[in-house]
């Protein structure tokens, strides 16, 4: 289970004390925060934890927070406040019949997460309007590519609106350059989203903050305390630069969820799709209370060193070798016996990831790099320490030979 030490596969989702306990509370209390007069403690301290977190990871004082549950709606509530910033009238008269609106073009890396073409489905600009920019050698979005690809649209009557960047990618962590795509964004007027749904805790850490390079270009980002922040699932956190265009998309209010006090408060079920809203701020605060961010830095710092560890082991073995730059705790790695063909290098780390995971002790995830078949082991759960991680790789290495 994803509790376990030995699960080391996707992006850890793992639970700590402080977490249970509050999502406990959270259930007895049975709150809906759609409002701030029937729940001002709930919006209260969502703005409090807001601010905290904002300043934990060193985003400027004008990005405004909100909790959802998953990046995958943090980040459809970002195309949904690029495309309501176009001023076409969506909201009002819809996308369909209307032969005076323009094809929207939305643009991403080939290894941005699939929840960026699932908001773009669920939004009507469908699968077609994601265009997929490539990659250089470190699986970098190559900017250059990408303003071919925005000028392609312009000169074929289509509307660029959404990039999405991605500070650690899900197959392999890396980052694209976010300084140059930001550039471009401001060069054509597009709303720039930072998808940091993963690797943006790492910017508790010091020696990490060069991560958030020309983050404050950005029009939202995203960031989940339930990946790599002893977070139980769920609680994603969006910042906006423009929060007032994300109310002037969702933002509509019934005779009866009108109350006296709405000029004078924040009613958070004006900034999203969902008008419940379960008390996801008070596991926020608990963990940040108990840890403290020295003790999260920590603890993620600490899993860092340990990846790299873990692919300095995979460097010095002459079967295996490393397929992906390791920059925060995840490693991409093969077993590469030597004198074999790229086919059967795929089945040969196909066939050890399956012994791996039915060997009941770890469970590792995979990906394809480059149409190489890879596999992923990720460091990241509060249970994980040095041990764990050595006694994976002896099994690893074990069944090879099995």
């Amino acid at each position: 289970h994803w509790n376990h030490p030995g699960f080391m596969a996707y992006f850890n989702s793992t639970s700590s004390g402080p977490g249970i306990l509050a999502e406990l509370l959270t259930a007895g209390l049975g709150i809906n925060g759609m409002l701030w007069k029937t729940s001002p403690v709930f919006t209260e301290l969502e703005r409090a934890m807001m601010n905290w977190f904002r300043q934990m990871i060193g985003l400027p004082e004008n990005y405004w927070g909100i909790i959802y549950d998953t990046a995958s709606t943090s980040s459809m509530h970002a195309i949904a406040s690029a495309r309501e910033q176009l001023n076409l009238v969506f909201r009002e008269k819809g996308m369909t019949g209307r032969e005076e609106i323009p094809k929207l073009r939305m643009y991403c890396s080939e290894h941005a997460h699939s929840s960026i073409e699932k908001g773009a489905v669920t939004l009507g600009i469908g699968i077609e309007g994601v265009k997929k920019i490539p990659v250089n050698n470190k699986f970098e979005l190559i900017p250059k590519k990408l303003e071919q690809k925005i000028v392609e649209d312009f000169l074929e009557g289509n509307k660029p609106f959404c990039v999405v960047a991605t500070v650690g990618t899900t197959s392999t962590t890396s980052i694209d350059p976010i300084e140059e795509i930001a550039e471009l964004c401001e060069k054509y007027n597009i709303w720039l989203h930072i998808d940091a749904a993963y690797a943006g805790v790492a910017a508790m850490i010091p020696e990490m903050k060069w991560i958030t390079k020309a983050w404050e270009k950005a029009d939202s980002i995203v960031v989940n305390p339930h990946k790599w922040m002893f977070t139980p699932m769920d609680l994603s956190i969006y910042f906006t630069r423009k929060p007032e265009i994300l109310k002037q998309a969702f933002s509509l209010v019934p005779e009866y969820l009108k109350t006296k006090v709405d000029d004078e408060v924040e009613n958070l079920m004006d900034y999203g799709i969902q008008l419940g809203r379960r008390f996801r701020s008070l596991k926020l605060w608990f963990i940040i209370r108990y840890f403290g961010v020295d003790g999260l830095a920590s603890r993620i710092k600490n899993h860092i060193k340990l990846a790299k560890e873990f692919a300095e082991w995979v460097d010095n073995e002459n079967d295996f070798e490393l397929m992906a730059p390791v920059l925060f705790s995840t490693i991409c790695f093969r077993y590469n016996p030597g004198n074999k063909t790229e086919e059967e290098l795929n089945n040969l780390n196909e066939k050890l990831f399956e012994k791996i995971n039915f060997s009941g002790k770890i469970f590792l995830s995979h990906t394809k790099l480059n149409d190489k078949f890879v596999i992923r082991l990720t460091i990241g759960s509060i249970r994980h320490e040095r041990r764990h991680i050595e006694e994976a790789w002896q099994i690893i290495k074990k069944l090879t030979h099995k």
